[in-house]
C-alpha cells in the first residue's frame, strides 16, 4: 500500500498552546504520553518550553522541548572540551524531547524539528549563555540520527549525545 504523502508547505514552529495534543501519535508511548499528558505542566512549571510544528494553529505535526541544562567539563571529551573555558561546569541547552507524529515519517520533518530547534538554541544563547546542545537518545537509532547532524556521543552516559554551540554558529553564519 502506497503511503499518502504528508504535505509540509506553510509549516510553523511555535510555542505549545491550545493545539490538539490528544491527536499526536508518533509511535512510541512516552513521546506520546508526554505531549499529550506533561508537556503543559512543565510549560506552567518553567521545566521546558514545548515548541510545535503546525500548519494549522492546532493540528501538532512535530514537537521538541528545550531547557537550560549544564554539564561538567569532564564528561566532554578532551579534544573538544579544550575549546571550552575550565570551568568545572559548562551552561548548555537540552534538547529534551524531539518526535514527529507518525504520519510524516520519511519526509523530513524530524530534521526540520532538529533544525529548529539547534537555531532556536543559538539566538537563545545570546541572550543566556549556552555552550552546547546535549541530548539524550532513546535508542541506537536516534542516535544514527543526531550523529548525521554533528553530535558526537559522550562516553560517560550512554547515549548521551553534546553539540558545541560554537558548531550551530557555522551552520547559520547569519544569524545574528
Amino acid at each position: 500500500m502506497e503511503q499518502q504523502k504528508t504535505n509540509l508547505s506553510g509549516l510553523r514552529f511555535e510555542p505549545l498552546g491550545a493545539h490538539d495534543r490528544a491527536a499526536f501519535l508518533c509511535g512510541i508511548e512516552a513521546l506520546d504520553r508526554y505531549i499529550q499528558k506533561q508537556a503543559s505542566q512543565d510549560v506552567k512549571k518553567k521545566a521546558a518550553v514545548v515548541y510545535v510544528a503546525t500548519r494549522d494553529g492546532k493540528t501538532i505535526l512535530g514537537y521538541y522541548t528545550l531547557s537550560q541544562y549544564s554539564i561538567q567539563l569532564d564528561q566532554i571529551p578532551i579534544e573538544i572540551s579544550r575549546g571550552f573555558p575550565k570551568y568545572p561546569t559548562l551552561p548548555a541547552t537540552l534538547l529534551g524531547r524531539l518526535a514527529r507524529h507518525s504520519s510524516t515519517k520519511g519526509h523530513g520533518l524530524g530534521e526540520l524539528l532538529l533544525l529548529d530547534a539547534v537555531y532556536r538554541a543559538l539566538k537563545m544563547s545570546e541572550h543566556v549563555a549556552s555552550a552546547a546542545i546535549i541530548t539524550d537518545a532513546k535508542d541506537q537509532k536516534a542516535v544514527d540520527f543526531y550523529k548525521k547532524y554533528g553530535f558526537v556521543e559522550l562516553p560517560k552516559t550512554e547515549r548521551r549525545l553534546f553539540l558545541p554551540m560554537a558548531s550551530v554558529s557555522t551552520l547559520f553564519p547569519t544569524a545574528e
